[in-house]
């Protein structure tokens, strides 16, 4: 499903469990212009977590070398551009400069160790 040209709908394979290091993370990238959307899953077990891609501080990506949404102990996702940290169970920001806010979170299952998007998106993030 990375680099569809249409934005993803509900029900949607976005890739492997497997393709997903553990912990680790990897990110998405849906339409174009106007219409485009990133995502990012973080594994931990067979856990998955996701979030639209953007900082609630500037709303920039947080990832600046692909996939690298974790600090190197693999515990909390990390903003690249401001240093912010969060949460990975539920997008809460512990420290930068959106301390409090959370990112927008993106409900999604694991089905026969497929991870599939179980509900809607979100792009705003959270204030």
């Amino acid at each position: 499903m990375q680099g569809q040209s249409r934005l993803p709908v509900h029900g949607d394979i976005l890739c492997d469990l497997s393709e997903i290091t553990d912990p680790g993370a990897k990110g998405f990238v849906f339409g174009s212009d106007i219409l485009r959307l990133e995502l990012f899953l973080v594994r931990r077990g067979d856990d998955v977590f996701a979030y639209v891609n953007a900082c609630p501080h500037a709303g920039t990506p947080l990832d600046v070398i692909g996939d690298r949404f974790l600090n190197r102990a693999g515990t909390r996702i990390v903003c690249a551009t401001h240093g912010a940290q969060f949460r990975i169970s539920d997008g809460f920001c512990l420290s930068g400069p959106c301390k409090g806010k959370s990112l927008s979170a993106v409900e999604v299952k694991v089905v026969d160790d497929a991870v599939r998007l179980a509900g809607p998106v979100n792009t705003n993030a959270n204030s």
